[in-house]
This record gives C-alpha cells, sequence and structure tokens, in this order.
C-alpha cells in the first residue's frame, strides 16, 4: 500500500476516535447546520452529527483510490501522480478538520463556524490549484470538457490557467475574511468565477487549433 493511502486510512481513524470519544459525553443532539453568518441553524441525532464525517471519508477515500485504476487514459496519471496523491491527504485532512469543528460544537464551543471554515476550503482550493497545474488529461480528475478532453494541448493550457485561478480564488477567499458574515458569498464568488472562467476558455484555445482537410 502507497504511503498516501496509509496515512489517509491513519486520518479517517482519528476521526473515528474522534467521533467516539465525543458521543460517550454529548448531548442527544448536536450541532449539523451552519447558516453563511456561521449561526448553528440546525440539529441532528448525536450518532449520525459526531459519525457522519468519518463514515463520508471512508467512501470518498475508496473512489479517490480507484479513479486512477479505472481511467481508460491510466497511463497519464504517473505523470501527476504525486500530486494526487498529495491531493488526497489535503481533502481527507479537510475532512478531519469539520470533524474537529463540528465534534467542538457538540461539546459546547461557541464560534463562528463561516471564520473557521474559510480558511480550511481556501487551502483545500489553492492547493487543487496547484494540483491542476500539472494534471495530465484523464476523464476524472480536473476541468473536463468537450474541448479539453480533446486536444491535450487545449487540456495543458485551460489546465495552466484554471490552478491559476484556483490559487488567486483562495487567496481572494482569504482576504473576505473581515467581512464577516459576507465572507461566505466572497469565497462562493471567487470559486465559481474560477470554475467557469477556464470552461469558456478551453472553448476558444480548442477553435485556435489547426483544422484537419
Amino acid at each position: 500500500m502507497r504511503i498516501a493511502y496509509l496515512a489517509a486510512l491513519l486520518l479517517i481513524m482519528a476521526a473515528f476516535f474522534v467521533g467516539a470519544y465525543a458521543y460517550q459525553i454529548a448531548g442527544d443532539y448536536v450541532p449539523s447546520h451552519w447558516n453563511a453568518a456561521g449561526e448553528v441553524d440546525g440539529r441532528m441525532d448525536s450518532f449520525w452529527g459526531l459519525f457522519l464525517m468519518p463514515l463520508v471519508m471512508i467512501p470518498i477515500l475508496a473512489l479517490l483510490v480507484a479513479i486512477p485504476r479505472i481511467d481508460p487514459l491510466k497511463k497519464n496519471y504517473m505523470k501527476f501522480r504525486g500530486y494526487f496523491e498529495g491531493f488526497i491527504i489535503v481533502i481527507i485532512l479537510f475532512f478531519l478538520y469539520m470533524q474537529l469543528l463540528i465534534t467542538a460544537a457538540a461539546l459546547g464551543s461557541s464560534f463562528n463556524m463561516t471564520v473557521a471554515m474559510v480558511p480550511a476550503v481556501s487551502l483545500l482550493i489553492f492547493f487543487a490549484g496547484i494540483m491542476m497545474e500539472k494534471t495530465k488529461r484523464n476523464w476524472f480528475v480536473g476541468i473536463k470538457t468537450p474541448w479539453t478532453l480533446s486536444s491535450d494541448r487545449v487540456w495543458d493550457r485551460t489546465h495552466r490557467l484554471g490552478g491559476k485561478l484556483f490559487k488567486a480564488a483562495a487567496v481572494v477567499s482569504m482576504l473576505g475574511l473581515p467581512a464577516g458574515e459576507n465572507a461566505f458569498w466572497i469565497m462562493m464568488a471567487a470559486i465559481v468565477v474560477a470554475a467557469v472562467c477556464p470552461v469558456v476558455y478551453s472553448y476558444f484555445e480548442y477553435q485556435k487549433l489547426p483544422r484537419k482537410k
């Protein structure tokens, strides 16, 4: 087993341990949903509230491990395998962080969830941008449009742009933190721009390709 996958499994075990510890002392219901202002506006049964994240982490890891093996373009994963496996760890760490926040709320800690989540999401999309710049054409990971999937040149150029935009979106999201509850909307706007622009760009890059007669 590769080290990245073993590390991910250990992180998932840690998430279960945190949930099991909190389950013994938490009440019957725990916070499960927060509004854009970072305030609790929903609760659920303590079992699901404390174990949902670890349970979700298992199929996510399984899917991420399977993707390079089932993709028809699996050979291209070898060209960015280190970045892909690093991103797996980042995703699992992100869910573990969410588990810690939920657990803290379940045990009575009071904090603004938006303020707590924006830095984590920003780091996630920043690392996504790093990986994006190294990603090679495949069917599962990256900006998949008819134009990127039809050309290595369009794929590479689109992902170089997408990587820069995702990293910029992460920075904008962090800079929006002082905006309070509006920080969530600033972050979402930055992510939408970073996601949509490369799709449009890929179309125009494809139009530049020489046409076969």
